[in-house]
Parts: C-alpha cells; structure tokens; sequence
C-alpha cells in the first residue's frame, strides 16, 4: 500500500470518528509533531559559517562587544 493510499485510509477514518478523547490524542499528536519540524536548526553551509566568522571578528575587532555582565543585566528584562 502506497502512502497516498494509506493518508486516504487516515481521513477516511478521521472522517467517521466518533471517539472525542482519541482525537484529542491524535490532534496532540499532529499539533507536537508540527512543533518539533519548527524546533530543528537550520544547517549551514561551510561559507555561511565562514562568513559568520569573519563578521563577528571585524566586530571584535572594531569594539563592539558586550561583557558578560552587561548581557546578564540586559537579560534581566526580558
């Protein structure tokens, strides 16, 4: 059975179901899986991190830096 058929199964079955509890369970289940495709990082490319790099090291470089205690006290208010 190819996944097209087995997805129509799913509504059909979805369709005729009378149970409230289990479809809680079931829309949990859709509504965590959703969450989870929106946690995953991105991947970036080897360029991508290599620029990333030399940004933060012009910045470095041209003072513009926080401490750790100035990040401490401005995470205070968030």
């Amino acid at each position: 059975m190819n996944l097209e058929t087995r997805k129509y199964d799913v509504i059909r079955y979805l369709v005729n179901l009378q149970d409230e509890s289990l479809f809680l369970k079931i829309e949990s289940a859709i509504a965590q899986a959703r969450r989870g495709e929106q946690d995953e990082p991105k991947r970036l490319t080897r360029q991508q991190l290599i620029d990333r790099a030399e940004l933060s090291n012009k910045d470095y470089l041209a003072g513009r830096v926080k401490t750790q205690q100035e990040l401490e006290l401005e995470s205070e208010d968030w």
